[in-house]
């Protein structure tokens, strides 16, 4: 489901690594990072072999306006790189299977496919968790990650929430298919949620903010559930809509 875009939120925490020396460190000890920041400058020197170590790693690296360095790091030298670290540490997409396999429950997981504003993910970690999900996969790159932005919009959620960081969405989905669990792509367009069978394995993708669920995701999807929209507004919040959707899962599974 769609909402309006919003940019990636980058805020003063605990959980930033800052200057060249302590992020270089921080890679080398394998520190969960969720993303690099670095200068909107050309990247020289000894910014080379950080940025060339982040990227064999799978880090994303984001390059930002000099001002928001040094808003940042506040009174402690950046040297033009700021690294931010993950509030909780992913799982892999076997540990979430392996969690539905330990509760001798069929599998119940959310894809959140690009979800840009912390709020939403952090809303729909808490809706998951709530809802009785096993688990969230979301991916590498065009994502935010678990920053405390996230972690506080998911009310503690985050806590007890299992989540996932996968490159390729659409091979996921894939995977998932192969194991026999139905995917489902909440955009507009498709058969309305309430008439649709979400019974058994399941897993439910949501897109991002402005742009919906990826073209190539939703292709491999099993199909496209859909919310009737009778306002003069032609989306629901991402958040809303996935909340809506995944209690009549519940409602659903609740009849196994």
């Amino acid at each position: 489901m769609k909402t309006n875009h919003m940019k990636n939120e980058f805020s003063r925490s605990d959980n930033l690594i800052i200057g060249r020396n302590p992020v270089m460190e921080a890679l080398n000890a394998g520190k969960n990072i969720d993303y690099i920041l670095t200068s909107e400058k050309t990247v020289r020197g000894s910014l080379i072999p950080i940025v060339n170590k982040a990227k064999n790693l799978g880090i994303q690296i984001k390059k930002v306006a000099q001002q928001k360095l040094d808003s940042l790091s506040g009174k402690i030298p950046h040297q033009g790189v700021i690294a931010v670290g993950c509030v909780k540490n992913y799982c892999t997409l076997e540990g979430i299977l392996n969690c539905a396999a330990q509760k001798n429950e069929p599998p119940f997981i959310v894809i959140a496919d690009g979800i840009e504003d912390p709020h939403n993910l952090g809303a729909i970690i808490r809706t998951a968790e709530c809802a009785g999900v096993h688990g969230v996969i979301i991916p590498k790159r065009r994502s935010v990650g678990l920053t405390p932005t996230v972690d506080k919009a998911s009310a503690g959620a985050l806590e007890h929430m299992l989540i996932a960081r996968e490159t390729n969405i659409p091979s996921v989905i894939e995977k998932l298919k192969n194991l026999n669990i139905w995917v489902y792509a909440a955009e507009a367009g498709g058969q309305i949620w309430c008439k649709q069978n979400l019974m058994g394995p399941i897993a439910l993708v949501v897109g991002s903010e402005g742009k919906g669920v990826s073209r190539i995701a939703k292709e491999k999807c099993d199909g496209i559930i859909s919310l009737p929209m009778f306002g003069k507004v032609n989306s629901l919040n991402v958040s809303a809509a996935s909340a809506v959707i995944l209690y009549e899962i519940v409602r659903q599974r609740s009849k196994l």
